[in-house]
C-alpha cells in the first residue's frame, strides 16, 4: 500500500507531500538526526547510513503490516527536489486507538511544518480511507518538550495526564494528549 497525502500552499508557507519513506531517503535522514535538539527527544537515533536504510525498511514492514504509517513529510516546491524534512507516523494501539509521533528537521523548525503534517495524518486516519478504524489518537512527548506540545495543542490535541517517568526508555514526566475522532 502506498498512500500520499497532501497539504495545500498558503500565502506565505509551500505545499506539503507526505509519502512513504523511500531509499533516497537516507542522506536527509542521517543529516536530520545530527541535531543535537532532535537527538534529545528521539529513543532511537540514526547515525549512518546503514541505521538509515535498517529504519526506512522498518518503516516499510510497517505499512506491509498494517500496523505502522509513517511519513516522510516533503515541501512541494515545484522544483522536483523533494529533500524529507519530517516524519509523521501513526501506530496501531488497542481498542480503536493508535500513537501518533512526529519529528522535524532543523532547517525546518518554526514554520507550521508539523502542525499542517500531523493535522493532515490526523485527517487521515480518522477517514474512511485508512486502512485502521480509530477513534481515539494518543500524542506522548517528555513533559520538557514544549515544541511537541506547542504542535499538539495547535492539532486539538487536549492534555490529558502527566505520566511517570520510566527509566530507562523514558527517563522524564511524560505528557499523554489525546484527540478523539469526531
Amino acid at each position: 500500500m502506498s498512500v500520499h497525502l497532501a497539504v495545500e500552499s498558503t500565502p506565505s508557507l509551500p505545499a506539503l507531500r507526505l509519502r512513504p519513506w523511500q531509499a533516497d531517503d537516507v542522506d536527509a535522514l542521517v543529516s536530520a538526526h545530527r541535531d543535537p535538539e532532535l537527538r534529545q527527544w528521539l529513543m532511537g537515533v540514526i547515525s549512518s547510513d546503514v541505521d538509515a536504510q535498517h529504519w526506512i525498511d522498518r518503516q516499510r514492514q510497517g505499512w506491509a503490516a498494517g500496523d505502522r504509517f509513517s511519513f516522510a513529510v516533503v515541501e512541494d516546491g515545484g522544483t522536483g527536489v523533494a529533500t524529507a524534512l519530517g516524519h509523521v507516523t501513526v501506530k496501531t494501539g488497542k481498542d480503536g486507538s493508535a500513537e501518533v509521533g512526529y519529528w522535524t528537521a532543523a532547517e525546518a523548525r518554526g514554520r507550521g511544518l508539523a502542525s499542517r503534517a500531523l493535522e493532515s495524518v490526523v485527517q487521515w486516519a480518522f477517514s474512511d480511507r485508512a486502512p485502521l478504524s480509530v477513534a481515539r489518537l494518543d500524542l506522548l512527548h517528555s513533559v520538557g518538550n514544549r515544541a511537541s506540545c506547542r504542535v499538539a495543542e495547535r492539532c486539538g490535541f487536549a492534555l490529558q495526564t502527566i505520566l511517570p517517568a520510566q527509566p530507562p526508555a523514558f527517563p522524564t514526566e511524560g505528557h499523554l494528549h489525546v484527540r478523539h475522532k469526531p
